[in-house]
């Protein structure tokens, strides 16, 4: 029978089917040899080995939509990126790592600014000017205060969406906000360290609404993934959508939008059109990249 793997643990894949019964199942040995990896939100077949004891085997995984790279997930449809404005403060350099991870992936992305309560509205006020035109949309939300826990709940409608960001930030309490029966455990920020602790320690995909979906994802504190970084240093302007009015407009053919004469970037960022903080993460990672080379390629 046909349903939708929605964890992986140690070797077994938890799939829930279309007679409305959760199977624990291994993957057929060929998946290995083949390289192919059961990732959660994959559509798949499994025999049934043991109705009784909800046993069962993958024998086929069904065409993917799409497959992301990290989060290991398949067939989403967006990403809500969460961060909090504070406690812990945000590392926007991770944002936007993880912001052009998601625009390489084609991955229409919502961010989700956590901890509204905290922050002044100066301050939020900020986040937002920033981001603005970096997403689909751009929320703020408050999950002790439940403020903006109902824009998330329309944005997540009809909708797989992977839910991801930094250890404390608020992930798990956006969903059992969204519905309590999940009761997902809640980490504190650690005082000495500055960030969150880890409650997620797998991939899981929750249903909200029928044809609605949620895939709540580890915290992560950095990115590593050479594939990627060599993909970026190619196009690392274009994952960039403030960069798009100005793109072909240089003086210079060629032009790396970091410093040269007569860019059309740098003016933008003169002209406040685009914000200085995000070329700097521009900057940033154009110097981390820019002596890849294709040979270093796995």
């Amino acid at each position: 029978m046909r349903g939708k793997i929605v964890k992986g643990i140690a070797g077994f894949y938890y799939v829930w089917c279309e007679d409305d019964k959760l199977y624990e199942c291994k993957a057929k040995g060929s998946f290995r040899k083949e390289g192919i990896k059961p990732l959660v939100g994959d559509n798949v077949t499994v025999c049934v080995l043991d109705e009784e004891k909800h046993l069962g085997n993958l024998e086929e995984i069904l065409p993917r939509k799409n497959e992301l790279i990290r989060p290991a997930v398949a067939n989403v449809d967006q990403a809500l990126i969460v961060f909090a404005m504070a406690n812990p403060m945000p590392n926007l350099n991770l944002l936007d790592r993880f912001l052009l991870m998601m625009e390489w992936q084609n991955v229409e992305t919502i961010i989700c600014f956590s901890k509204q309560d905290i922050v002044s509205e100066e301050e939020e006020k900020h986040f937002l000017s920033i981001y603005e035109k970096c997403a689909n949309q751009v929320l703020t939300i408050s999950n002790t205060e439940n403020m903006g826990i109902d824009k998330v709940k329309q944005c997540l409608e009809g909708k797989t969406t992977v839910l991801a960001g930094p250890s404390g930030v608020g992930k798990s309490s956006i969903l059992n906000a969204l519905d309590p029966r999940f009761s997902l455990a809640v980490g504190e920020v650690s005082k000495a360290l500055g960030r969150g602790r880890h409650t997620t320690r797998h991939v899981e995909m929750f249903p909200l609404d029928e044809d609605t979906y949620v895939i709540d994802t580890p915290g992560f504190s950095s990115f590593d993934t050479e594939e990627l970084d060599l993909e970026l240093k190619a196009r690392l302007p274009e994952t960039f959508p403030e960069f798009a009015p100005y793109l072909g407009q240089c003086r210079f053919v060629g032009c790396s939008h970091v410093k040269e004469k007569g860019c059309a970037v740098l003016q933008a960022v003169k002209d406040g059109k685009i914000p200085a903080s995000r070329h700097r993460s521009y900057v940033r990672l154009h110097d981390e990249l820019k002596d890849l080379r294709d040979w270093q390629r796995r």
